[in-house]
Parts: C-alpha cells; sequence; structure tokens
C-alpha cells in the first residue's frame, strides 16, 4: 500500500513543474518589463538633450509609462517643441513654439530600438506668444530605427495636412495634401566617419500657396536623393549642417524625381551643391512632356496678355519690371495701331517656340516630351536662359 502511495506521488510531481515555471518566467519578465519602464525617463532625458544641442527643445506637461506586458508605451500630453536657428534667417528672430495635442510613442520589448510614435493635431506655432501658423491633420505616424545610439532609418507620414498662416485671428491656407512622407536612412556601404543619407520625399494631392502660381494647382513628387559630404548624424541646427556640407564640398544627389500636375509630367536628375552663402548651385537634367503648358504654367502667358501686380511679376520673373513690358508694348501700339495687342496674343506661341529651342525632342511615358538643363546659378532658377524663380538661402 505504502509502495503504491510512493509511486503515484513519484508520478504526480511532473504535474507541479510547468506551472512553478510558468509563475518563474512571469516574475522574470515583469521585472524585466519594469526595469525597461524605469529606463524610459533616462534614454528620454538623454535623447533630449541630443535634441536640445541642435535647437530644439521637446517638453511634456505630463509623460506617462504603460504597455504591460509586452510594449513600452509613453504617452507625452501637452508636448511643446521649441526651435531655434533651423532656418538661415532664424538666428536673428525669436524662436518658434510649436504646442501639440498628445504624443504616443510605442516600442516593442523584442525590437526595443524601434519607436513608432502618433501625434494627435493640432499643432500652433507661436512667435512672442502670438500664434502664426496651425497645422492639422488626420493622421501622423513617425518610426525610427536605432536610438539611443545613432539612427539607421527615420520615416514620417501625414495623411490630409493643412498648413495655415494666423493673422489677427484670421487663417488664411498656406499648403494643403492628401499626404506627404518623409523617409531617410543612412546608405548602405557608408563610412561612420563619412555617412551619406537617402532621402525620400513624396507628395500626394498637394498645393503651396504664394511661393509660385505653378504650385497652386494641385500636383504629385516623388523625389529621391543621397546626401553626400557629412561628417557624422549627431543631431545639428539645419544652419550648421548644410554650412559644414558646404565647406566638405559636399552635393545633393538628386537620383530621381518626378512631379506631375494633371497631363504635365517631368522628370529630372542631376547634382546640387551650396555656394559659400547657402544658395543651391548645380544642374538638373529634366524632361517634360506637355511642353507647351510650361509658359502658361509659369504665369507668363497672363504677364504678357495684361499688366500684373509687380508683386506677382516678382514670383513668375524675377527681375523684369512692369513697365519695362508697358512700356514696350506701348511703343509697338504707337507704332502700329493694335501691333502690341496681337504680340501680347501672340507671345505665348513665340516664348514657346524659344523654348523648344532648348534641349532636345523626347519621349517620357509614351507622350511627346522636350529634354533641357535645369539650371540652380546662386540660388536662381534657369530654364535655358529664362530665370523662373528664386530659392532662399540654406544657411
Amino acid at each position: 500500500m505504502n509502495a503504491a502511495n510512493a509511486s503515484r506521488k513519484h508520478r504526480l510531481w511532473p504535474v507541479f513543474v510547468m506551472p512553478v515555471l510558468v509563475v518563474i518566467a512571469a516574475a522574470a519578465w515583469s521585472g524585466f518589463w519594469f526595469y525597461a519602464a524605469s529606463q524610459v525617463d533616462q534614454t528620454v532625458d538623454a535623447w533630449r538633450a541630443r535634441e536640445a544641442a541642435s535647437g530644439r527643445n521637446y517638453d511634456c506637461a505630463k509623460r506617462t509609462v504603460a504597455g504591460f506586458p509586452f510594449r513600452l508605451e509613453v504617452h507625452c500630453k501637452d508636448a511643446t517643441v521649441e526651435l531655434k536657428s533651423q532656418t538661415a534667417d532664424q538666428a536673428a528672430i525669436a524662436p518658434l513654439t510649436a504646442r501639440l495635442g498628445d504624443i504616443l510613442v510605442v516600442a516593442q520589448i523584442y525590437t526595443p530600438k524601434l519607436l513608432i510614435a502618433e501625434f494627435k493635431a493640432p499643432a500652433t506655432l507661436s512667435q512672442h506668444g502670438q500664434p502664426v501658423m496651425v497645422v492639422n491633420w488626420s493622421i501622423a505616424r513617425s518610426s525610427i530605427v536605432g536610438l539611443p545610439g545613432t539612427p539607421q532609418s527615420a520615416d514620417i507620414v501625414f495623411q490630409d495636412p493643412a498648413i495655415d498662416h494666423v493673422a489677427a485671428s484670421v487663417q488664411t491656407p498656406v499648403a494643403r495634401a492628401k499626404q506627404v512622407e518623409l523617409h531617410g536612412r543612412i546608405a548602405e556601404n557608408s563610412r561612420p566617419d563619412h555617412p551619406a543619407i537617402e532621402a525620400v520625399l513624396e507628395l500626394t494631392g498637394a498645393t503651396i500657396q504664394d511661393v509660385h502660381p505653378v504650385l497652386t494647382a494641385p500636383f504629385d513628387a516623388d523625389i529621391r536623393a543621397i546626401v553626400h559630404g557629412l561628417k557624422d548624424v549627431t543631431p545639428k541646427p539645419w544652419p550648421v549642417r548644410f554650412r559644414e556640407l558646404q565647406a566638405a564640398d559636399g552635393r545633393i544627389e538628386i537620383k530621381q524625381s518626378r512631379i506631375q500636375q494633371g497631363d504635365l509630367i517631368a522628370i529630372a536628375a542631376g547634382s546640387l551643391g551650396l555656394t559659400a552663402d547657402g544658395h543651391l548651385d548645380g544642374e538638373l537634367h529634366m524632361t517634360a512632356t506637355g511642353f507647351e503648358k510650361v509658359i502658361p504654367a509659369l504665369g507668363i502667358d497672363k504677364m504678357l496678355e495684361q499688366g500684373v501686380p509687380q508683386a506677382t511679376l516678382d514670383k513668375v520673373a524675377p527681375g523684369v519690371k512692369t513697365k519695362d513690358i508697358d512700356n514696350l508694348f506701348g511703343a509697338l501700339d504707337r507704332a502700329i495701331p493694335g501691333l502690341g495687342k496681337a504680340v501680347r496674343e501672340n507671345a505665348n506661341v513665340g516664348v514657346t517656340a524659344g523654348l523648344n529651342a532648348i534641349g532636345q525632342e523626347a519621349t517620357l511615358e509614351g507622350k511627346k516630351a522636350r529634354s533641357f538643363p535645369l539650371r540652380f546659378v546662386n540660388g536662381a532658377i534657369f530654364i535655358g536662359p529664362l530665370k523662373v524663380a528664386q530659392t532662399p538661402p540654406l544657411f
């Protein structure tokens, strides 16, 4: 009898082994999770210090950590970002302060170097304590791989972004899009002391006001570039980064770009550098369909057909004065009545014929096109001899 009881007890002990192991594993995992959660503040503070050195100061009114047992969720309520010296002219003016809703940052326990963040709209940008811009979106997400060390890649996506300028409580549209995506990563085979950065910008259904008339109609863009000449990827203000790039004779290589606006399609590739005063300088090789629509898109035909304010003229053809155009056509009318009007009405044909002499015939996506150089000269953009825009300095 005793032998039978002893045999039965001997057979039952394995039944209790698995629950005990599960309890031990759960306790160990819980300890690991709470230890990882305790390190969040330290990691976040180290990242904030790195960003502050680059002129970007982040803060949260309240920060909490949750997500047990398999995730770490850092919830930042009433987030603020103070931006200093992020553009060439910002050093001389007051910093911008962006106030957001909530930010949620998530990391899986088994992939701690991958951080995924969600941002709650809106974001209000203020200067001297007064709102100057409001940014809205339906969904905004970002992901970063490589933190807390050197980031290996970063991505951010906005759906339905809308930027409005604020003046005296009145909001004026600045930019709209269905979707904006920005992707960046360290290029393969680049050296740690001379990293090359691959970047991709994708815009869908974008419109931009008060920059150039051609940008006010919806367009799609896909631009892929590689930045050569960087010393490192540590956080720095953008003007400092661009100044270092120029000193190292670095280049922004446009590997591929495609812009479509209705029937107008343009692709371009080439290389751009920076002048000593921070302006873009270089050349892209562009091929465009619907070349006869380039002139109306740039607004030159409207400029010739009727008088326009000098401010508009400065945008579509910098350097040309309204009085010069009016004097020209006035002289034609005085010489032969009606000639000025006829020239105005047919000027588009003449200018188009002149631009058609630039470059060569080509085919793009099965359509008739022309291929020509797009030159950047000290920040000015030229199609052949025609100056079509002026870009600001980067530092």
